[in-house]
């Protein structure tokens, strides 16, 4: 059995697959469910938009991480030189970061609609509204940091298949 099968890119670039489809799953759903909780915001208080749209934007910073995995691991694979445990790493690899990154989204659309939704109300709940939602925003960032730990690991294997 060869160590380089003409398949193993199927799992680099489903991880790679992965990495982006989930992330920006999650990056939209945060981005849905904050934007009702700013339009419900808009029409009470239109001063407080500006303010209200950093779940917006911490959102969409988990989609970047997704496209960061994506680029590096797509950028790895080499077809007839690429070894399927290769494959296998960068299949982890982007699912490490798309699930992360769809919770952290989840986590942020929820917390960012239900914080800014309490902010028409009281003021006092933006500093905690950021705090928590820099703690969602982390839960992606684990993921990246556990996809570039394992891409990282790849470099060595490559040479298997010269």
């Amino acid at each position: 059995m060869s160590l380089c099968p003409p398949y193993a890119p199927f799992f680099g670039f489903a991880g790679v697959a992965s990495a982006m489809v989930l992330s920006t799953l999650g990056a939209a759903f945060g981005t849905a469910k904050a934007g009702i909780g700013i339009a419900g915001l808009g029409t009470f208080k239109p001063e407080l938009i500006m303010k209200s749209l950093i779940p917006v934007v911490m959102s969409g910073i988990i989609a970047v991480y997704g496209l960061v995995v994506s680029v590096l691991i797509s950028g790895a694979v080499v077809p007839n030189k690429y070894p399927l445990v290769a494959g296998f790493v960068h299949l982890g690899a982007g699912l490490a970061c798309g699930f992360t990154g769809l919770t952290a989204g989840y986590a942020i659309g929820i917390v960012g609609d239900s914080c800014v939704r309490a902010y028409v109300h009281e003021s006092k709940v933006f500093v905690s509204m950021v705090l928590i939602l820099i703690f969602a925003e982390v839960l992606g960032l684990y993921g990246l940091i556990v996809a570039l730990i394992m891409n990282s690991q790849v470099t060595g294997i490559d040479s298997v298949c010269q």
